[in-house]
This record gives structure tokens, C-alpha cells and sequence, in this order.
């Protein structure tokens, strides 16, 4: 246990700086850099060298809350309107029915595998959706250029996947807990009125935050912690009025980028990519902290199932639908569900149903966490190769003399 202010503070600090430090080599080897995130974490965790045990899924949930509002914060700064323009159909239709798709693929799936319906239901719904934070890293921050619309519609998708999957999750999730089997018309109405009350929240937000941004005049540096913090109220504001406070920060970042100023936009791209780097590392080492390899023994054929299905059923069928009725050659449809990687987000939420007082135990969360680590190793290991396989990367132009 670590017993004081500045030791909490040296352990912290030398994570991130060794996952900082070692990140290049990731990039060296081709690998996902959270791949290194999550291994500092587990090294440090109760069976690694540091032997830390932490299983506090409470805190993991609320700076995870946080960490995720913030990544896609700096996602929706990053996101072009016209990106959006160009690919709204097929990726909000992915973000949507896709995850819908998904979920039920691998939920069936599990149940015919001898899981109970609700819990495996839970399951593909805790996987189902496009990771925001794995996608921008891999994709934006290896640089990968793809033809047509298929990075905008990738990247889309996956900053409004996640009110669809938490959606799921919490529904199901008390669902579990109640024994419950039978939906009913209300959960259809409270998940348009969250969706509606978090996008509706998340322009308007965003409108009023470029307004303040471009006319007041503040010290440099002081413009970041204005969005910053009126992000976060707003992320706060939307979940306590019932809506989704994950889309409305995205959007919120889409409509703010779109309407400030130059000089002001360079600002706050730098500092919330910065936060964006800073979140995503502290969340994948608390996770990597969460987790006991030692309970991985009796999970992991059900794990590799589960991954199997996902990647190779559930992934490509819930695409072949989504898109039908868009024009995208078959290639593209190919690398779109193909690039469908799995992070944070799924073992996230795959700690909520722990936290209740349901019959889910740890071993879920372990499960969804091997469903992840497959996902990082053969999809994102692959995306650059596959790219250039399916001749969909840009190649990049020569400099001139």
C-alpha cells in the first residue's frame, strides 16, 4: 500500500514516464502502443515483479468515466465537420446498428455455448463497440492515410459507438441483476432520450464554448482550460440529466474545433492531444493494474471463443449489414471490419456489472480483458500490413528537392 502523498506521486510519475519512454519501441516493433500501457500495468500489478494489488473497482470506474470523457473530447477536436459530411450514413449507422449486430452475434453465440442469455447477452454487449481510444492511436497516430472515405467513416464511428455499448451494458446489466428476461418499450424511449438529450447538449455546448473562446480575451494557455473545463461540466450536466454525457462531449469537441478561430485552434489541438495521451496511458495502466493473469487459466479457451467470434462472425456480419446500403467496394468493406479493435472502453464497462451486486464475478472482466488483448495483437498488429494488402493506403508524396 502505498502510504503517502509522494511516494503515490514517484510510483505515477515513473509509470507514465517508462510507458512514455518505451513507447517507441512499439512503434519499432509494429505492435499497438496500449499494448505497452496495459504490460506496465500488469507488470506492476499483484502477480507482476511489483506485486501492487489493486482491485478497487469502484475508483478504476469513476477515473475511468473521466478518462474516457476526456479522450473523446480531444477525439471530437480531431474530427473534421467535413470528414463528418462525407461519412455520417454508414458511420452512424455502424455506430448504431452495427453495435446492435455485434452484440447479439456474440451474445448468441455465448449463450449456445451453455452461458446464461442475459449474462451472455451482457457480454456482447460490453464487446460490441468500435474502441475510440484504440482507433484514433493506431489509425491518426501512426499516421496511416487510407483512400476515400473509410478513414473518416473508421474513425466516426468509433467516437459514437460508445453511448450505444454503455447503453447496452447498463440496461443488461440490471437486467442480470433483477432476473429479468423481457425488455420493454421504455428501454427504447430512454435510450433516444439520452442519445437526443446528448447530442442536442453537445452542440449547443459547443456553440456556446466557441463563442466564449473567440471573443474573449485571455492569457495563452488559459483558452485549453476554458474547453477543458466547460467539457467536463458539460459531461457532468448531460449524465445528471439523463443523457449521454460520452456523445456530448464528442460533438461538443466537433462543433468547438469548427468554430474557433486559427490561432486558438492550433492551442487547443497541441493541449488536448497532450490530455488525450496523458488519459489514455493512465487508464491503461489502471486497468493493467486491475487485473490477476494467475485467474486467467480457467478463462482462456472461453476468451479465444469469444474472440474468435467477434473478430471473424460477428465484426464482418454486423459491417456486410450496415453498409449495404452505402457504396463501398469490397476492399474497404473488408479493412472497415477488420478495423475493429477493441480497448479501454470494453474493459471499462466490463467492470460495472462487477460492481453490482449481480451474479457477475471477476471472471467476466478477466475474460473481456483476453478478448481485448487478442483484439490489439491480430487486428492491430495487422492494420498497416492489411492497408497496403487491400492497396487502400495513400501513399505518401515525395518532398520536393
Amino acid at each position: 500500500m502505498i502510504e503517502s502523498l509522494e511516494w503515490a506521486l514517484l510510483v505515477v510519475a515513473g509509470l507514465v514516464l517508462s510507458s512514455v519512454l518505451l513507447s517507441p519501441l512499439a512503434i519499432r516493433l509494429g505492435a499497438p502502443i496500449l499494448l505497452i500501457f496495459l504490460g506496465i500495468g500488469m507488470l506492476v500489478g499483484q502477480d507482476g515483479p511489483g506485486g501492487y494489488a489493486f482491485d478497487d473497482f469502484d475508483l478504476a470506474y469513476q477515473v475511468g468515466s473521466i478518462a474516457l470523457a476526456v479522450i473523446l473530447f480531444a477525439g471530437g477536436l480531431g474530427t473534421r465537420v467535413r470528414d463528418i459530411r462525407v461519412c455520417w450514413g454508414p458511420a452512424l449507422t455502424l455506430a448504431t446498428l452495427g453495435v446492435l449486430i455485434t452484440a447479439a452475434v456474440v451474445g448468441v453465440s455465448v449463450w449456445l455455448l451453455g452461458v446464461s442469455l442475459l449474462v451472455a447477452l451482457l457480454l456482447g454487449a460490453v464487446v460490441g463497440s468500435t474502441d475510440a481510444a484504440a482507433t484514433f492511436l493506431l489509425l491518426q497516430g501512426r499516421g496511416i492515410k487510407l483512400k476515400g472515405r473509410v478513414m473518416e467513416t473508421i474513425v466516426v464511428e468509433s467516437g459514437l459507438n460508445d453511448p450505444m455499448a454503455i447503453f447496452l451494458t447498463i440496461v443488461l446489466v440490471a437486467f442480470v441483476d433483477a432476473g429479468a428476461a423481457e425488455l420493454s418499450w421504455e428501454v427504447g424511449g430512454t435510450f433516444a432520450l439520452q442519445l437526443g438529450m446528448g447530442a442536442l447538449a453537445g452542440l449547443l455546448g459547443g456553440l456556446i464554448l466557441a463563442w466564449l473562446i473567440n471573443r474573449l480575451e485571455l492569457a495563452s494557455g488559459l483558452f485549453a482550460v476554458l474547453a477543458l473545463s466547460g467539457a467536463m461540466a458539460l459531461f457532468g450536466g448531460t449524465q445528471l440529466i439523463g443523457g449521454s454525457g460520452y456523445l456530448a462531449v464528442y460533438l461538443c469537441g466537433v462543433v468547438l474545433m469548427d468554430r474557433m478561430s486559427g490561432l486558438r485552434r492550433e492551442e487547443l489541438d497541441i493541449t488536448h492531444g497532450s490530455l488525450a495521451w496523458l488519459s489514455q496511458i493512465l487508464m491503461f495502466l489502471m486497468l493493467g493494474l486491475l487485473v490477476t493473469p494467475h485467474q486467467f487459466t480457467g478463462g482462456i479457451m472461453h476468451a479465444a471463443g469469444v474472440a474468435f467470434i467477434l473478430i471473424f462472425i460477428a465484426r464482418p456480419l454486423a459491417v456486410a449489414i450496415s453498409l449495404a446500403p452505402f457504396k463501398f467496394s469490397l476492399e474497404e468493406r473488408l479493412f472497415i471490419a477488420w478495423v475493429g479493435l477493441r480497448g479501454a472502453v470494453p474493459i471499462f464497462l466490463a467492470i460495472i456489472p462487477v460492481m453490482s451486486p449481480g451474479p457477475v464475478d471477476v471472471n467476466f472482466f478477466n475474460v473481456v480483458f483476453m478478448v481485448v488483448i487478442a483484439s490489439l495483437l491480430l487486428q492491430g498488429w495487422t492494420i498497416p500490413w492489411l492497408a497496403r494488402r487491400l492497396d487502400l493506403e495513400v501513399e505518401p508524396h515525395a518532398s520536393a528537392p
